[in-house]
């Protein structure tokens, strides 16, 4: 069996929407020179490059107008193409939008692939992450949507037959789960900042999927200002008994940063402990559930040392690498030059506040009816880990 893998391509940093946007691609630049100063690549974890993906592959997912579309749009760019959803604010069209887009989705299908098809246990696009695209539409900076075109392959060709959806993104996962809503074979559980306060407004906990997919939906919406230990309190308290019922065949995450309590685009108050802890327990059901097969690629995340940082220790908790305290002087001095900010020192967050640890009353409710609308249909007990606990029942 071959290492685990990190899928990356300079190239990827032709994705760009232009220097005012929000989505700025040399985040995935900074975050491979981080790992790469850890040496990361030096034994531990292959770093490949991607090629891109085929317009067969890419109308497993899109609808042929929409590939057309965004090809010529590509070649020949204009200021708008609102029936694509292109031509906003959030989705600007450059020139050679179809290429740099088609790549970022062949680095996942790539991942996708060496996974499902038993070549690595692990694999990590560091691209993609483009959960909002639609089947005919761009939407929140994703122009083609990677994840499910991967997870449409994978499943057509009989690789797979039960994938976990695993989305830690701020922002909901709506065109992943759009995708595969009335597909039980896809089991999408999305943890993001409510859409009562935060694009793209879905993803509530009634919304569960549709006709044999029903079910296979979880949306766990969290209050703007969630923190370490309310979110640990909902990943844990749903993600793994779901996980341990549906018995995928391979996990696959989305680990956009933007939850961070830096980014400026959502209104989370996750740390770096709080991605190393995602990664242990999706490290720990994998092992456990599916031979280790664990699929991930980025998403959004908009304050950039802060991507470097959240993906390098994820990727580290996929290769079962520990890394060291002290970030590199060299990256720190790149970085600072680069962003025009001091970069940080450590790798990973001291405690914010003392009362980090204390479990919000509002996100207790929420996950009390995320499992009211969602455990029934699989067998699950909707008592709290808590409750089982104190009851002696496990």
């Amino acid at each position: 069996m071959a290492k685990p893998a990190v899928l990356y391509d300079d190239r990827y940093l032709e994705y760009n929407f232009g220097q005012d946007h929000a989505f700025q691609p040399i985040r995935h630049r900074l975050a491979i020179e981080l790992m790469r100063s850890y040496g990361m690549f030096d034994g531990p974890v292959d770093l490949l490059q991607p090629g891109p993906a085929t317009e067969q592959d890419l109308l497993l997912v899109h609808e042929r107008r929409y590939v057309d579309a965004v090809r010529e749009l590509g070649d020949h760019p204009r200021d708008e193409a609102y029936e694509w959803g292109l031509g906003t604010g959030d989705n600007p069209i450059f020139p050679g939008m179809y290429v740099a887009a088609a790549l970022q989705v062949g680095g996942t299908i790539q991942a996708c692939e060496a996974v499902a098809g038993g070549e690595r246990t692990r694999a990590y696009n560091l691209g993609g992450g483009f959960h909002h695209a639609m089947p005919g539409r761009a939407s929140g900076f994703c122009v083609f949507n990677d994840v499910a075109v991967g997870l449409a392959r994978i499943l057509g060709e009989g690789r797979a037959k039960r994938v976990l959806y695993i989305d830690i993104d701020a922002h909901h996962g709506d065109g992943v789960q759009e995708i595969f809503y009335e597909d039980p074979r896809v089991l999408t559980v999305s943890l993001h900042e409510s859409g009562r306060f935060l694009f793209p407004g879905t993803g509530f906990p009634a919304d569960i999927g549709k006709g044999k997919g029903k079910g296979y939906a979880v949306n766990i919406p969290l209050p703007p200002y969630t923190r370490d230990a309310s979110y640990a309190y909902a990943f844990e308290e749903i993600v793994p008994p779901l996980a341990e019922a549906y018995k995928p065949d391979v996990i696959f995450t989305q680990t956009g940063a933007d939850a961070y309590y830096t980014d400026p685009l959502a209104h989370l108050k996750l740390t770096t402990r709080t991605y190393e802890r995602v990664a242990q327990t999706v490290d720990g059901l994998s092992t456990r559930l599916c031979g280790k097969r664990w699929i991930a690629a980025t998403g959004g995340g908009y304050d950039m040392a802060a991507c470097a940082r959240v993906w390098t220790v994820i990727a580290a908790g996929m290769a079962g690498v520990s890394l060291s305290e002290e970030i590199d002087p060299r990256w720190r001095e790149t970085t600072t030059r680069e962003l025009g900010v001091p970069a940080p020192a450590k790798l990973r967050d001291r405690h914010l506040e003392t009362d980090d640890e204390k479990v919000s009353p509002a996100v207790r409710e929420v996950v009390a009816e995320v499992k009211a609308h969602v455990f029934p249909h699989h067998g699950l007990d909707t008592a709290t880990n808590e409750n089982r606990r104190s009851s002696g029942v496990q």
